[in-house]
């Protein structure tokens, strides 16, 4: 499960029916609605909000949002509840990870988002999410 912290524009095709279909699990782990992945560390971040189906609501509406702006077809319905104006935290380490994390997926699969996002000084958060100085974040499983 890899729920980025970037703002999801920056993903390809691939990443972002990924990321639709891995936060639609997430939110139903914390709906309680499964019996596996109750402690993935990504869940952390929205489990510490004091409303985390609000937290991971938030988070797949923005998602939606760029599918729509790609003339996808993501059913919103889906979405459980959110909560508006809800921001969380992400450290400047955290989302560098991700980035590098992100741009050596792009390179396999698709080299023409990669090059783009070459183009990309600093990524912009997710709109969930404000940057906040620090490392890379405890939960994170760091890879090479």
């Amino acid at each position: 499960m890899r729920l980025w912290s970037f703002h999801p524009k920056y993903l390809d095709a691939r990443g972002l029916v990924a990321l639709w279909r891995e936060a639609l699990l997430a939110q139903k782990v914390l709906a309680g609605q499964t019996k596996g992945y109750r402690q993935h560390p990504q869940l952390l971040r929205f489990q510490q909000y004091h409303f985390p189906l609000a937290a991971m609501g938030s988070y797949l509406n923005f998602v939606q949002i760029e599918a729509v702006a790609r003339e996808y077809k993501f059913d919103a319905t889906k979405i459980m509840e959110h909560e508006e104006g809800l921001t969380l935290s992400v450290t400047k380490g955290q989302l560098l990870y991700e980035w590098e994390h992100l741009q050596k997926k792009l390179k396999r699969r698709d080299l023409q988002k990669y090059q783009a996002n070459l183009l990309v000084d600093h990524p912009l958060c997710h709109p969930l999410f404000h940057e906040i100085a620090g490392d890379i974040a405890k939960w994170e499983i760091i890879s090479e």
